[in-house]
């Protein structure tokens, strides 16, 4: 329904955020990572997620397109709610969410408050699942330099956990120059990719 809201920020409290959009306030909810971004009388553009139930009517709202991306890919878990999803990237970034599904650190997850071993093991192994159809789906990046030569199943998984974050196949190809594909281990080619595009 909405695709994202821009207008000034009216309140902020903990998990919400306030956006006034010509004389009406939205109440998003949202995490901490986004609320550190936001300053009251700014402008600011919230990506968001309208989440519509059983007598519940909420909005999301994130700073970015990536952090968008990783909740609707959490709430899309077996087990994993609205509030779950917002406490897990509340303890850390959509980047670090991807590292512990490729390493299987379920201690990044169970970081956050109410995510037990059972639903950290879940996600690890729902969003693998996503990640590995996404690597069956998606074109490799056209990639140049050293990268070239170690174009494989590495580079195709490291792809796709860029592609499910919602980077495209320009920003990938873009990030993967540079970076020895062929000599690195996954969790290295990830993590020096997304480097280079938070830049």
């Amino acid at each position: 329904m909405f695709y994202y809201l821009e207008g000034k920020v009216a309140h902020v409290e903990p998990y919400l955020a306030v956006i006034d959009c010509g004389g009406v306030g939205y109440a998003c909810r949202t995490t901490n990572h986004t609320i550190r971004q936001l300053k009251k009388g700014e402008v600011k553009r919230l990506y968001t997620y309208l989440h519509v139930g059983d007598g519940i009517f909420d909005l999301y709202g994130f700073a970015t397109e990536q952090e968008l991306n990783s909740f609707k890919l959490l709430i899309g878990v077996s087990g994993v709610g609205p509030k779950a999803a917002l406490a897990i990237l509340s303890v850390g970034t959509p980047e670090t969410l991807t590292m512990a599904v490729i390493t299987g650190d379920e201690k990044a997850l169970t970081a956050a408050p109410g995510v037990g071993k059972k639903l950290a093991q879940r996600i690890i192994l729902e969003l693998k699942d996503k990640i590995a159809k996404e690597t069956q789906e998606i074109g490799l990046p056209s990639v140049t330099g050293s990268a070239a030569a170690g174009v494989g199943g590495k580079a195709a998984e490291a792809a796709a956990a860029l592609a499910v974050l919602g980077y495209t196949q320009q920003d990938i190809s873009v990030a993967f120059r540079g970076v020895d594909v062929e000599a690195l281990p996954l969790e290295e080619i990830v993590r020096q990719s997304l480097k280079k595009m938070a830049r």
